[in-house]
C-alpha cells in the first residue's frame, strides 16, 4: 500500500521503518528533516517537505507526535494531511493524546469523506523496534478492518476497543496500571534493601510467581543500578497523567493512588529527572531515604 508516516520521534522511527521493510511504499515527514533523511537513507522510501505533501495519493497515514497540540497542527492545520488526502483514505494517531480530541478528528475526518482511528500505543521503544507493540485502537469496524493489517506491521496484539475516543481512553488504563505497579515496585525495592536482602535474588525469586509483571521483569535491574536515562520519560508520563485525572474528574471518580503518583513524579521532575524512565520513583525514595 501507498502509506505515510508523520512523526519520526523514538517510537515513529522504527514504526515506519516496519512498514517499509514489510514492502509497503512509505513516505514520511518530521519536522526536523535531517530526522526524516536520516531514515530514508536506513530503510529507503521518500521523505517529504510538509505532512500535506507527505500524505498525497496514501491509502494510510500515520502520525505519532506529542501532544493534542501537536496532532492539530500535523493533521489539520496549514499543510497538514487532511488536505494532502483524497476520500477514502484513512488516518491513524498513535499519539497519546485526549478522549475528546479523538472524537473532535472523527468528525473532522467523516467530513471529508476519511477514516480515522485513535490509536496510542504500548510496549516501549524496545516494543516499537522489535515490531511487539499492543495497539489499543478507538474507531468503526470497518476503517479498523481495512488498517488492522498494516497495523501488524509492528503490533502483536491489535484491538478495536470502541468508537473514536476508545483507543485514549484504554491508553489511559494502561497509564493508571503502570504508574500503581511501578511506584509498588519502588516501595518493595526500598523495603528489601532496608531489610538487608539480596535484592536482585529476591525479584528473581518472586518474579516467577503472583508479582511479576512487565515492570519488574524489564526495569529491576536498571532501577537497582540507579540507571534512568532511557525508556519512557516522566513528562511524557505527567502529560498522560493529567490527561487521566481530567477525564476521571469528569466522570466524578477520584483516583487517589493516580494522584499520589502523578505527585510523586513532580517530585522526580523537581530532582531534574524530567527525561528520566518512569521508573525513576525508585531513585525519589532512595533520595527521601538519604534526607532522613
Amino acid at each position: 500500500m501507498k502509506l505515510a508516516f508523520v512523526g519520526l520521534g523514538v517510537m515513529g522511527y522504527p514504526m515506519a521503518g516496519h512498514l517499509q521493510n514489510a514492502g509497503h511504499d512509505v513516505t514520511v515527514f518530521n519536522r526536523t528533516a535531517a530526522k526524516a533523511a536520516d531514515w530514508v537513507n536506513k530503510f529507503g522510501g521518500r521523505a517529504a517537505a510538509t505532512p500535506s505533501e507527505a500524505s498525497a495519493g496514501a491509502d494510510i497515514v500515520f502520525s505519532c507526535v506529542g501532544n493534542d497540540d501537536d496532532v492539530l497542527s500535523v493533521l489539520t492545520g496549514d499543510d497538514g494531511v487532511f488536505e494532502g488526502l483524497a476520500r477514502g483514505a484513512i488516518v491513524v494517531d498513535h499519539t497519546t493524546a485526549s478522549a475528546a480530541l479523538a472524537t473532535q478528528l472523527q468528525e473532522a475526518a467523516n467530513e471529508r469523506g476519511l477514516g480515522f482511528l485513535d490509536a496510542p500505543v504500548s510496549g516501549g521503544q524496545a516494543g516499537a523496534e522489535n515490531g511487539a507493540l499492543t495497539v489499543m485502537v478507538g474507531g468503526d469496524q470497518v476503517t479498523f478492518d481495512r488498517a488492522q493489517p498494516v497495523l501488524a506491521c509492528y503490533a502483536r496484539c491489535v484491538r478495536l476497543l470502541g468508537p473514536a475516543g476508545s483507543g485514549q481512553l484504554a491508553k489511559m488504563v494502561n497509564q493508571i496500571c503502570i504508574a500503581g505497579v511501578v511506584q509498588g515496585l519502588a516501595e518493595a525495592f526500598t523495603f528489601s534493601r532496608s531489610a538487608g536482602l539480596d535484592t536482585e535474588a529476591v525479584v528473581e525469586v518472586i518474579s516467577q510467581g503472583a508479582a511479576q509483571s512487565w515492570q519488574m521483569e524489564n526495569r529491576y535491574q536498571t532501577m537497582l543500578a540507579g540507571e534512568y536515562e532511557h525508556g519512557f520519560a516522566v513528562d511524557w508520563m505527567r502529560k498522560d497523567l493529567a490527561m487521566v485525572l481530567e477525564e476521571a474528574k469528569s466522570m466524578k471518580l477520584q483516583l487517589p493512588v493516580t494522584e499520589l503518583v502523578d505527585q510523586f513524579y513532580a517530585e522526580v521532575q523537581d530532582m531534574g529527572g524530567n527525561r528520566w524512565d518512569t521508573s525513576s520513583l525508585f531513585a525519589r525514595m532512595q533520595a527521601q531515604g538519604e534526607n532522613n
